[in-house]
């Protein structure tokens, strides 16, 4: 178990090793009944004092995360929907045993974990019902491309992508008030690709990395794996608190800001324009790259969004992830990523490293998607019917959610972020609802550092409105069964 801390961070070192820790629990990286190393083994191993791990266990145990035995070691435990400690390990003896001694370099991967769940009633997952988007459409156009093309499945895509798709995609930023040429556009599979491929290539151990809090929780994923330093800004109404940021990087340089400017997730807050400015100003006085992720500026519901900042920025200290799969195909895996000068050729030396480009024929089955009057139409029809199901979401919450559970109304995007009262911790609830058949997102994955267990994010986009409608009465109901159990739990003396 590979452990950095780093001294020159406000977070104290034995909080520093027990998020580390509950990383790689939440993770299941660690699994029920893995022994831990003991107190002195691992302040050994992390050149910490004895007393700095006895507090991270402490607190690991005190949580619920660990459990300790006489005589025979800490082992870790996983947080059961009733809170009530377990008197055995589970854990058996297993061929693959030996496989514990092998380190990695994988310190959280808290989103997987989350995305391999399934349930009836989805409010997981951050996609648009099937039934919304151009699948026959996009069906047709493959197979007139194999029926033209039949070479098109032997032939590598350029490592920066097809050309004439990123012809057209400038035409497409160019509603954003984004000026590029084809020569500053790089094809990826999908954004996610996009934020690996700028970590590969900037970020490294001891990197300070400054994110939202909450934010996209597969980005501080990528970001821990290279082992960056992550500081959180918290968010209100308005975005990152950019007055906090400059704080912090007066006496912290970042290598990178992450930030989702435009209905950020989870939150689907966005910031306003001011805010925008005074950030580029940071970012160009300490020198930093700021990477914009913007999954959903297209899917606005009373105003469009304010400009990108990429499209604010002649320094080229942006750069821009821009997601098409979403709302065109999640299959086809499309994403674009947008950056100027050396950072720009760095980004497609890592691409072609990484595997030596994307898929021709799912960019050139977009391709006509795009440039077609077909494209404006499905934009507006899904904007409309992902409005109704956010107002149809909020009037049911609304009616039939218990009281002291508040909720953020988003401007665009998928996403709600729901306050619960701050005794309940959305992990244990997760568990818990899926004797429901519901499945949702924590908030505390959203966190890099001092996790609030209390928020959840539901998205609105998967099912259909009957099923949606439907899903959200029994998260209402689930979630005022869970409230009244836990408040019982707390007022039950201990004997």
């Amino acid at each position: 178990m590979q452990i950095k801390v780093n001294r020159q961070l406000p977070v104290p070192l034995a909080k520093q090793i027990y998020q580390a820790i509950v990383d790689r629990i939440q993770s299941e990286l660690l699994e029920e009944g893995t022994r831990l190393p003991s107190v002195r083994a691992l302040a050994k191993q992390i050149h910490v004092s004895f007393m700095t791990v006895v507090q991270a266990y402490d607190a690991l145990e005190e949580d619920g995360y660990i459990i300790r035995i006489q005589g025979k070691g800490t082992f870790v435990r996983t947080k059961a929907a009733d809170t009530t400690p377990k008197k055995e390990l589970p854990k058996k003896e297993s061929p693959f045993d030996w496989q514990l001694s092998v380190p990695d370099y994988l310190p959280r991967a808290q989103f997987s974990r989350y995305h391999q769940v399934s349930a009836r009633y989805e409010f997981f997952s951050s996609t648009i019902d099937p039934g919304l988007l151009p699948n026959r459409y996009l069906e047709k156009e493959i197979q007139r491309i194999l029926a033209e093309e039949p070479r098109i499945l032997s032939t590598y895509s350029d490592v920066q992508g097809d050309l004439p798709l990123r012809q057209e995609l400038t035409v497409y930023l160019r509603d954003k008030q984004i000026q590029v040429t084809p020569e500053e556009i790089l094809i990826t599979n999908g954004t996610q690709q996009g934020i690996d491929l700028v970590a590969r290539t900037f970020v490294g151990p001891g990197d300070i990395v400054i994110t939202e809090a909450p934010t996209y929780p597969a980005a501080i994923d990528v970001f821990r794996w290279r082992g960056a330093t992550i500081l959180p800004v918290p968010v209100d109404k308005d975005g990152m608190r950019v007055d906090m940021l400059a704080a912090l990087c007066e006496k912290y340089k970042p290598k990178l800001i992450y930030t989702m400017p435009t209905f950020h997730n989870p939150t689907g807050t966005v910031m306003s324009i001011e805010r925008r400015r005074q950030l580029l100003d940071i970012a160009y006085e300490t020198q930093s790259i700021i990477l914009e992720d913007d999954p959903w500026s297209e899917i606005y519901y009373e105003n469009k969004p304010p400009s990108s900042l990429k499209s604010m920025d002649p320094l080229g200290h942006v750069i821009y992830l821009k997601g098409l799969s979403k709302i065109l195909a999640p299959g086809c895996r499309i994403g674009v990523l947008v950056a100027s000068g050396t950072i720009f050729h760095r980004l497609v030396a890592a691409k072609g490293n990484m595997d030596l480009g994307s898929p021709l024929l799912t960019q050139k089955a977009v391709l006509p998607l795009l440039y077609s009057e077909r494209m404006r139409n499905h934009v507006k029809k899904l904007r409309i019917a992902l409005q109704l199901r956010r107002d149809m979401m909020i009037e049911l919450l609304a009616k039939h959610m218990p009281e002291g559970i508040s909720w953020l109304t988003p401007r665009g995007g998928v996403n709600l972020w729901l306050s619960l009262p701050p005794h309940v911790d959305t992990e244990d609830f997760l568990m818990y609802a899926s004797n429901y058949q519901l499945t949702f997102l924590p908030g505390a994955a959203c966190y890099p550092i001092e996790s609030k267990h209390h928020f959840l994010r539901l998205s609105f986009s998967f099912m259909n409105e009957p099923l949606l409608a439907e899903g959200v009465k029994e998260l209402c109901r689930a979630t005022g069964a869970f409230i009244e159990a836990t408040v019982t739990y707390r007022k039950t003396p201990v004997v």
